[in-house]
């Protein structure tokens, strides 16, 4: 006889178990709900056993990250210096709906403080470390995002991405990742960094995963996409800048991830990018787009030195106030003309296809020891998924196969082809199993 699946709850006290033997030393989370999630994973089995379930998500232990609003509590988003502040009074929208959906919510993970960086450092917290070798970074700034779905703490994790804040911790982690069209996901009682840029996606160990807990999120019919087939699929591949200092096992995996893809039956073509790339660079040459909104949003206490905050985080929000409001506005106008220009190079192509990063983790010694190093290896894991965040696009990050580091095959859509995107990736990944 087949085994029988463990019930929420029990597999919510074997996660609680785990966790509890490690408590002196947890990393991962920054705060556990022990009540709700044992009430509310209850309530699954409860509704299960009634034949009463709300679908795909219910019972599935899911973490959220530490930027989302919980009733009563104040949402830290990283930072010690939000520990006095108001505590909010409603569940972020997507708490809402995840509870709504019968998720089990079993806690906040760690991230970069107020998400402004992709490496995955925190100088408040202990260095959470790369789930697969831990003497590596994680990736940011959903950074136990990525650990806890890698380890099995949670099915699934939430997380935000206004650079590539899940795909990059998700392709560290070899897990997926998923940035859907930015506002498509409602981001009410989301502590904010860039409001233009910010995306709510998530991260799980599978696409179909990714996409049952998007359409909860996104207030949509809750079910998976029909896999659209490999043949004839149009797959246009940016080589050019995206492509460049490309560890060679990652760059292998890729090439033989395309002809796999081109065996089932795709049609691979290359499409240059680099132009508007290149004009997307010289708009934002007075600074970037997160760092003049976030700058914005922390405004009140940039100047005050006193503030314990990653220096990483404040020096260059601070360098970004002096960006006038003139020079800003014709900067999101430059960015709406090219992302028009993006949209129609992508329209004759069903996807584009390209490394989430183009390097394994590196060591935490090794940037944590050379401030050089640390700003040469966030320039390189931003290069690639910034893209999809700067132009408006939907973008997923798939396990490269056969990595002893993972690395991620990230495929973007075109802006609100979000279901269409997930439905050709449940193919890729489909593909990438038999290529291991």
């Amino acid at each position: 006889m087949p085994q029988q699946e463990p019930s929420a709850r029990e597999k919510l006290e074997q996660i609680l178990t785990r966790l509890t033997v490690r408590k002196a030393d947890e990393r991962v989370f920054t705060k556990l709900y022990l009540e709700t999630a044992r009430d509310e994973a209850d309530a699954a089995d409860r509704r299960s056993a009634q034949g009463a379930s709300r679908g795909p998500l219910d019972g599935r232990i899911v973490s959220i990250k530490d930027l989302f609003d919980v009733a009563g509590e104040a949402t830290l988003a990283g930072s010690i210096i939000r520990q006095t502040a108001t505590p909010a009074t409603n569940d972020a929208v997507v708490v809402e709906r995840l509870r709504a959906g019968g998720a089990v919510i079993i806690g906040k993970t760690l991230m970069t403080e107020f998400a402004f960086t992709a490496v995955g450092l925190n100088p408040h917290y202990r260095v959470a470390a790369n789930a697969i070798d831990p003497n590596r970074v994680a990736g940011g700034s959903s950074t136990g995002a990525g650990i806890t779905v890698a380890e099995g703490t949670s099915d699934i994790s939430i997380g935000s991405d206004t650079g590539g804040s899940v795909r990059i911790p998700a392709a560290l982690n070899g897990v997926v990742g998923f940035k859907p069209t930015a506002k498509r996901v409602p981001l009410e009682g989301a502590f904010p960094l860039s409001p233009s840029l910010d995306s709510i996606g998530p991260l799980a160990r599978s696409v179909a995963d990714c996409a049952i807990a998007d359409a909860v999120m996104a207030g949509e019919a809750i079910a998976v996409p029909e896999a659209v087939s490999l043949s004839g699929l149009r797959i246009g591949v940016p080589h050019g800048q995206l492509f460049a200092a490309m560890e060679k096992p990652i760059a292998d995996r890729f090439e033989q991830s395309l002809k796999g893809c081109e065996k089932a039956g795709a049609v691979i073509a290359e499409c240059s990018i680099d132009d508007l790339i290149d004009a997307m660079a010289d708009a934002t040459s007075a600074g970037s787009i997160a760092g003049i909104e976030g700058s914005r949003v922390h405004a009140e206490w940039l100047h005050d030195e006193t503030l314990d905050v990653d220096q990483r985080v404040r020096r260059p929000l601070l360098a970004r106030l002096s960006v006038s409001q003139a020079v800003y506005i014709n900067l999101m106008q430059r960015r709406q003309a090219l992302a028009r220009q993006m949209d129609q190079r992508i329209a004759d192509f069903d996807i584009f296809a390209l490394p989430t990063i183009p390097i394994a983790a590196p060591l935490i010694a090794s940037v944590v020891a050379n401030e050089a190093f640390y700003k040469h290896t966030e320039s390189l894991l931003l290069r690639n998924t910034q893209v999809a965040n700067q132009f408006d696009l939907a973008a997923i990050s798939l396990p490269l196969p056969g990595l002893s580091l993972p690395g991620g095959l990230m495929l973007v859509g075109r802006h609100g082809a979000d279901r269409r995107l997930l439905a050709m990736a449940l193919s890729v990944e489909q593909l990438l199993s038999k290529l291991v």
